[in-house]
C-alpha cells in the first residue's frame, strides 16, 4: 500500500529547465563548447558538477578543481537570477491542483531532489507548505543516479521504500528511484516509457487511486 509521494522537483513540479540550459549554454561559450538542447537533456537530474564534467567531456578540455569551482558557482549564480523570474507559469501542467487534492489526503509529500536551490523554487512559488519533508543536494553526500535523496526523503516520512513513489522526469533519477527500491512514475518524458513503473505526461486529470494500490 502506498502512503508517501515524492517528487523529484525541476520538470516535475516546475520547469527551469530553460534557465539552468541557458546559464550552462553562457558558461560553456566561454570554453568555446558548443551545447544544445540535446545535450541539455543528458544533464537533466545530475549534480552541478557531474553536467559540467560531462560538458568537460564534450569539449575535450580539463579544468583544475579551483577552476572548476569557478565555473560551478559562476552557472549557479546565472541561474539563481533567472530564478526570480519564476512565475506559477512555470509550474507542470495540473500540478498545483493535485499538491492541493493531496493535502486533504491521507498521503505524506516529500521532495526528493538534487538541486541545491531546491528550497528557494519551492519558497518562491509558496509550495514549501505542501510538502512534509523537503530533502535537497545540500543534504546527501551522493547526489542522482544515486538513491540517497529518496531514501533520504523516506525515512524523514517515516515510511519505507516499497511504501512510496517517487515522480520522476529524468534517466538518472528514474534509476536512483529504481535503485532505492521505489515504485517510479515518469513524468513528461517518454524516453522513460520502458524504464519507470508507470508514466504520464503531467498532471492535468491524473488520478492517484489507480496507483496508490500497487506493490
Amino acid at each position: 500500500m502506498i502512503k508517501g509521494l515524492i517528487f523529484d522537483l525541476d520538470g516535475v513540479i516546475v520547469n527551469t529547465d530553460t534557465y539552468h540550459y541557458e546559464a550552462w549554454k553562457s558558461v560553456a561559450n566561454k570554453y568555446s563548447i558548443q551545447i544544445d538542447k540535446s545535450i541539455n537533456e543528458n544533464l537533466k537530474g545530475l549534480s552541478r558538477r557531474d553536467s559540467w564534467n560531462l560538458i568537460m567531456e564534450i569539449g575535450n578540455i580539463q579544468l583544475s578543481d579551483e577552476e572548476t569551482n569557478i565555473v560551478l558557482e559562476t552557472k549557479n549564480n546565472l541561474y539563481r537570477k533567472k530564478l526570480k523570474n519564476l512565475t506559477r507559469d512555470n509550474l507542470l501542467l495540473g500540478v498545483e491542483n493535485f499538491l492541493q487534492e493531496l493535502n486533504h489526503s491521507k498521503f505524506k509529500l516529500a521532495i526528493g531532489s538534487s538541486s541545491k536551490n531546491a528550497k528557494d523554487i519551492l519558497n518562491y512559488l509558496n509550495l514549501s507548505s505542501y510538502f512534509d519533508s523537503i530533502i535537497d543536494g545540500n543534504m546527501v553526500k551522493k547526489l542522482k543516479p544515486s538513491p540517497d535523496v529518496f531514501i533520504k526523503a523516506a525515512k524523514n516520512l517515516e515510511l519505507k521504500p516499497n511504501h512510496c513513489i517517487v515522480f520522476e522526469d529524468s534517466i538518472s533519477g528514474v534509476k536512483a528511484a529504481k535503485d532505492g527500491g521505489f515504485k517510479v512514475i515518469a513524468v513528461g518524458n517518454k524516453e522513460l516509457l520502458e524504464k519507470a513503473d508507470f508514466y504520464i505526461d503531467n498532471f492535468l486529470d491524473f488520478k492517484l487511486d489507480q496507483y496508490a494500490t500497487v506493490s
